[in-house]
């Protein structure tokens, strides 16, 4: 026992101590301690405001015009990328910030670009009606070149089919009004105008509905797109010009035209008036073309200036906020004019601390100091691992499931060779472990380049892992040599095989099978199971026992990870009631099914485990007969059968009764100090967290006992058990990859056709890289996470704390990344 207390402590066996301490800030240094502190990052405060709402709080003001600053620099972001322009890339790392003169500066700067934004609208409006005008002459002007401008080769065809000459009472109005000659002109108008190319039909449509027919409808597309107002996309238009008669239709076809947002624009009959009224806009056009373009090249220097301090700026304005929501965060002392500020900090980042508030007491020429002092604290510390680039990733996989206890043992140090050999078991092939590493080592290789870059969901998480997937990858090459497997095919790699054929035709092999002329080989399966008759039930049977090693192994160190828990929280009662009669019951039964399968490789006995294991429940007394692998295995399996029945009250009845003993002998004065874990602050006041413990609910208590028995008992059948999908899955991805590399591969090379040969071997590489190299490795990956989850995990990890997550930029900066 004091050898194992007296062991040196293992790097992320156990969370940072947590030390809970007080702040008493000046006002003057308020600001740059907590800048400082942000800088630093090590130090978690608690909020003390939190009975007020947020605008109930000192520093709400200032924490409205950050965010007024932060929504004009957004507005300033979003103009540089409408403009297709790059904001420059500058350090963060900047003098402290005047929040004034920068807030004075965004806001002419905003109220510069939003005036020259207005104008420019304003001129390209001008520009996009002087153009849709310039094209509605160009093209209407068509339609009334001559009287009889109605005779495109479309108003030919209409002419034949629709109005024939037998009909003159069906003639166009054009035709009537050009036949009539001058005193019927007087009744004939017409309107003109440009509309978006997908509203045409029901434009058109409408028209007629509305007149009954009674007009001419003729278009034509414009030759160039015109950029839409709302949307600033460039957009197709129609220029169309209807003749109708009568006020009222006039009427009608003005408000459809409304309606649909169609542009109507006046075009003279008189050819010598439209020549000079083009003339006109196309001087105006070249005019507001070069304003236009004076214009955007100001905008762009403007935003090209802004962009170039953009970074800088939005750093600070967020860096700003952190600091008055923080700042929100603590007590305001009106009377001593000072600001008390609570929080949990590392042990060993005190000095640390100490140094950065001295520096920020001389740097603010406050004549007095910050007062920094350790307190007791009621509720659990945070949880705090210091994590490097590789362990991130495995320790991320242990939080998703729960975060540690304060000082619990964690996970996540076993988890670096835990997870990825359990996933290299189920998807052992050296083949596809090689291509797994490639990609790993891909990732790697470009670490500094891919962390700077904004990536998707898939490829954030893949990249996260890559550590992850480093390790997978080179257990998988290893458990693929132990199976002898390169995508299904096995290989000669240390040496010859121990068997050999009966005669030289080797008629014999695929009935009688092989014999065995020599030492066994020397590493991993022997290449000749490959295709056997065994072949299936012996790997079948080595990789099923070798799951049940595997997993008896894993929640043996489930439960002495219990253990150490308890010996670090100095709770003798888990140990002697919970870590012993667990330790006893799940070896009684699987930890000597283990030792069966390793005494039956050793000797090579032939001994039937199912029927030595069914019937150790059943008849314990009866000879084993040709079942027996040592001397003594009867009685000692009567003795481990004993030893399982006592184990189950034993975890069920002594602690409960234990504990109310305690309880009573404590509260009457005559025991107290006997659980140093369960210690009870009588002093404290009621209603306080220390309070709370004193009461005692003996069912309640009884209850929790029996079902942590009762899912103990039936958690060590089940989860042995569930080791079992290391054998499922092994055998899946191997038989996959055989009826892949057989059916696929191997058919396609059969036939003599170059084409034949190359189909099949793109929907091999299309197989293995899809469903082999992802689908498998996700299923692989989702296992191998449960049973680090729920067969390991739940031995002896409660989960039930929370992050530490201090004051800190960095963590600013890469939130908002």
């Amino acid at each position: 026992m004091n050898i194992l207390k007296n062991l040196p402590e293992m790097d992320l066996m156990r969370s940072e101590k947590m030390t809970f301490v007080q702040l008493i800030i000046p006002v003057e240094s308020a600001h740059r301690a907590v800048s400082y502190l942000g800088e630093l990052g090590l130090l978690q405060f608690r909020d003390l405001n939190d009975d007020k709402s947020p605008f109930q709080r000192t520093f709400v003001n200032q924490v409205k015009r950050c965010a007024e600053m932060s929504r004009k620099l957004r507005f300033f972001k979003e103009q540089i990328h409408k403009a297709g322009l790059l904001s420059s890339a500058l350090p963060t790392l900047q003098p402290d910030v005047d929040l004034e003169a920068l807030e004075v500066k965004l806001a002419e700067h905003e109220h510069e670009l939003i005036e020259m934004n207005a104008n420019s609208e304003k001129l390209q409006q001008t520009y996009n009606e002087l153009l849709e005008f310039k094209m509605v002459l160009q093209k209407a002007g068509g339609f009334l070149v001559s009287g009889n401008s109605y005779e495109t080769p479309e108003g030919r065809e209409l002419d034949e089919n629709v109005y024939p000459s037998d009909y003159p009472e069906s003639a166009s109005l054009l035709e009537q009004a050009t036949q009539s000659g001058p005193s019927n002109l007087s009744g004939l108008r017409f309107i003109s105008g440009i509309i978006p190319k997908t509203k045409i039909l029901l434009f058109e449509r409408m028209l007629f509905r509305a007149t009954r027919g009674n007009l001419l409808f003729n278009q034509a597309p414009a030759d160039d797109l015109i950029m839409d107002a709302v949307s600033s996309e460039m957009v197709e238009k129609v220029i169309f010009i209807v003749f109708f008669s009568g006020e009222q239709a006039k009427t009608k076809i003005l408000k459809i035209c409304e309606a649909f947002g169609a542009n109507c624009y006046p075009v003279p009959e008189d050819l010598t008036k439209q020549s000079q009224i083009t003339q006109e806009v196309l001087s105006r056009l070249s005019d507001l073309e070069t304003t236009l373009d004076v214009g955007i090249r100001h905008r762009n220097a403007a935003l090209h200036s802004i962009g170039f301090h953009l970074t800088i700026w939005m750093n600070m304005v967020k860096r700003e906020k952190a600091v008055f929501d923080t700042l929100n965060m603590l007590n305001f002392d009106v009377t001593k004019k000072c600001l008390v500020g609570e929080g949990w900090c590392p042990i060993f980042a005190k000095t640390q601390i100490q140094e950065a508030l001295q520096r920020a007491t001389i740097d603010s020429n406050s004549q007095v100091g910050i007062i920094f002092h350790v307190m007791d604290a009621v509720e659990s510390p945070p949880t705090y691992f210091r994590t490097n680039t590789f362990t991130n990733a495995y320790q991320e996989i242990v939080d998703a499931y729960g975060v540690a206890k304060y000082q619990e043992a964690n996970p996540a140090i076993y988890t670096v060779i835990t997870f990825p050999f359990l996933f290299a078991v189920m998807f052992g092939d050296w083949g596809h472990g090689i291509c797994l590493l490639l990609g790993a080592l891909i990732l790697i290789a470009h670490e500094r380049k891919l962390g700077s870059q904004k990536l998707g969901s898939f490829m954030e998480m893949l990249f996260g892992g890559r550590y992850v997937l480093l390790l997978m990858s080179l257990f998988s090459i290893y458990c693929g040599l132990i199976y002898n497997e390169f995508f299904s095919v096995p290989f000669h790699i240390f040496g010859a095989s121990a068997y050999r054929c009966r005669d030289a035709s080797c008629s014999e092999a695929q009935t009688v099978g092989l014999i065995k002329y020599r030492d066994a080989y020397p590493f991993g399966v022997d290449p000749s199971w490959r295709g056997s008759r065994s072949e299936l039930p012996f790997l079948n049977s080595l990789k099923m026992k070798m799951s049940i090693l595997f997993g008896v192994a894993q929640m043996n160190l489930g439960i002495m990870l219990s253990y150490f828990n308890s010996i670090f929280f100095n709770n003798s009662l888990d140990i002697r009631y919970q870590f012993v009669p667990q330790m006893i019951f799940l070896n009684s039964l699987f930890g000597y099914l283990s030792l069966l399968i390793i005494i039956k490789w050793c000797t090579g006995s032939q001994a039937d485990l199912y029927h030595v294991m069914i019937y150790m429940f059943l008849s314990p007394f009866d000879d084993l007969g040709d079942n027996e692998l040592f001397w003594g295995q009867r009685p000692l399996q009567i003795v481990l059968l004993m030893s399982a029945l006592v184990a189950v009250p034993w975890m069920l009845f002594p602690k409960p009764f234990i504990l109310r003993k305690l309880h009573t002998e404590r509260f009457q004065g005559r025991a107290y100090g006997i659980l140093r874990n369960s210690e009870i602050d009588t002093d404290s006041e009621p209603g306080s967290a220390r309070h709370h413990e004193e009461e005692f609910n003996f069912s309640e208590v009884f209850v929790h006992q029996m079902i942590h028995s009762i899912e103990f008992v039936l958690g060590s059948v089940s989860n042995t058990a569930s080791y079992l999908r290391l054998w499922a899955l092994s055998l899946a991805h191997s038989e996959l990859s055989t009826v892949f590399y057989e059916k696929v591969l191997l058919l396609a090379w059969g036939y003599e056709n170059f084409l034949i040969r190359m189909v099949g071997l793109a929907v091999f590489a299309f197989a293995t890289a899809f469903i082999l190299l992802m689908m498998e490795t996700l299923s692989a990956f989702l296992h191998a996470l449960r049973l680090h989850w729920v067969e390991f995990q739940n031995k002896f990890y409660g989960g039930d704390g929370y992050k530490f997550e201090p004051f800190s930029f960095t963590a600013i900066a890469d939130d908002e990344d």
